[in-house]
């Protein structure tokens, strides 16, 4: 039986060298004698910093180690900095209990809130629990918006504000991450244009149905601070500002490692895998065209191969981005594949709410800055497209006509045309209607760019079905106009 004087005792040196999996658990001695003995991490930042449960002194903590060769005493003392300022303006937070030097590194402890749950956590189980009604949803982040206004009227903001940065416990909502609060005003309110950009960070994380809510949301912020007083046009503009600034960001994340990309850059390819995919997949990006010809064949075309294959107990689809010819791969050269524009685009749409199988892992072949062949994993649809699905002769269910409404109003909100609306680019499951084949997807920058390629769209759906049929007609009665 391993106790814990058995475990392996850690430094600040050896954390940084095991990268994103140091091994649990493990003991680190920290000043005045104690030795922290770390039972599971909750956080890892390979080489910058750990969260984890410990215990010290038999007692529950939870343990944060700054261990970066640089700017880890900055990090550390804003950390404790930001604790310190939220306890003295009254602000719930946890206890700090101790914080001090390392060999190499810094440690900082505060009470451990056992069976705690992040208001993330708490918000999508309110969405699942009310579907259809985002007011009961929006009621959940009250409190955490009642804790905003009130560290707003104390002179304090939060940098890195999320829903995950607080924490409901035994009845208390707990304000975390020191390392993010900024006490500009200590004791005074911050100004109105401090305190909305601040409120927009978390406004803008929220579905854009929340948007209507907005009075109620700032009733909640102003029972915390009753005497700020926001211009609603100036803040909606600023959650548009933030919300733009939040796609552009994670759709940067998808190409570079980090905690939720894995990516390797050779001279003879490119992948970038979902973090927590990538164990699964390895075997299918060391080998994509293996699991290709082994699949269930789904589209055997000039321009693309589409097989749906088995991991595991999991369907997942592979597409094989073909080269046509001498001249065709020579045009691809230089350019982003096809692959690689799907990959960009299935994960904006994920991120704005709008339904697509989830792009799982981007490969593409290199020759030094050049391309070739690429292939792009994502999950499985098993669901019908629409001309399978819907019957011309009939208007839409309502189901589904509820969810073609919100699809193309989201699109259209988003300025997003797809380029190649054929139904059987736009399957039924699971209630909601999904696209796929995104290659051809765009983004557009100005509303006139926008409404010259969604005349387009909606003109290449709209011919998916006879003239003068009662889906035709109901679906040009319910698109977006062409204007």
């Amino acid at each position: 039986m391993q106790t814990s004087m058995n475990l392996p005792l850690e430094t600040p040196a050896t954390l940084r060298r095991a990268g994103r999996h140091p091994a649990v658990p493990f003991r680190i001695a920290l000043d005045g004698g104690r030795v922290a003995t770390v039972k599971r991490l909750l956080r890892v930042l390979p080489g910058k910093r750990l969260v984890g449960e410990a215990e010290v002194g038999g007692h529950a903590v939870l343990a944060k180690f700054f261990i970066a060769r640089r700017g880890c005493a900055r990090h550390f003392e804003q950390e404790r900095d930001g604790l310190a300022a939220l306890a003295a303006q009254a602000i719930a937070t946890p206890r700090l209990l101790g914080a001090g030097p390392l060999d190499g590194g810094h440690y900082l402890l505060t009470e451990f809130l056992d069976e705690a749950e992040d208001l993330a956590d708490g918000w999508h189980a309110a969405l699942a629990a009310h579907p259809d009604d985002i007011g009961a949803a929006l009621a959940v982040l009250a409190p955490a918006l009642e804790t905003l206004g009130r560290m707003h009227a104390r002179g304090l903001a939060q940098s890195d504000l999320h829903l995950g940065n607080f924490l409901r416990h035994r009845g208390v909502l707990y304000a975390i991450d020191g390392d993010a609060i900024r006490a500009r005003r200590p004791g005074l309110p911050l100004g109105a244009g401090d305190a909305l950009r601040n409120l927009a960070i978390l406004l803008a994380q929220l579905p854009h149905e929340a948007d209507a809510r907005l009075p109620d949301l700032l009733a909640g912020y102003h029972a915390g601070n009753p005497d700020m007083a926001f211009d609603p046009a100036l803040l909606r503009q600023e959650i548009i500002r933030v919300r733009s600034w939040r796609l552009r960001d994670y759709l940067a994340k998808t190409l570079r490692d980090c905690s939720l990309f894995h990516v390797e850059q050779r001279r003879d390819r490119f992948v970038s895998v979902v973090r927590h995919e990538a164990g699964r997949l390895a075997p299918v990006v060391a080998d994509p065209d293996l699991f290709l010809a082994a699949g269930s064949l789904l589209k055997d075309g000039g321009s693309s191969t589409v097989a749906r294959i088995d991991i595991g107990a999991r369907k997942r689809v592979i597409k094989r981005y073909n080269i046509k010819g001498t001249a065709h791969a020579l045009s691809r050269l230089w350019r982003p594949s096809r692959a690689w524009h799907s990959w960009i685009e299935g994960h904006r749409l994920a991120f704005l709410g709008i339904a697509t199988p989830q792009p799982l892992a981007l490969i593409e072949r290199r020759f030094g800055p050049l391309r070739g062949r690429a292939w792009l994993v994502t999950d499985s649809c098993d669901g019908p497209h629409l001309l399978q699905h819907l019957d011309a002769g009939r208007e839409p269910p309502p189901a589904e006509a509820r969810a073609l409404r919100e699809l193309f109003a989201a699109l259209h909100r988003e300025r997003i045309s797809h380029g190649d609306l054929k139904a059987t680019n736009l399957l039924w499951d699971q209630g909601t209607v999904k696209l796929i084949d995104l290659d051809a997807m765009r983004q557009h920058a100005s509303a006139a760019a926008h409404a010259k390629a969604w005349r387009k769209d909606r003109a290449r759906l709209l011919r998916n079905w006879p003239e003068g049929c009662a889906l035709r007609g109901w679906l040009d009665a319910n698109l977006p106009p062409a204007n």
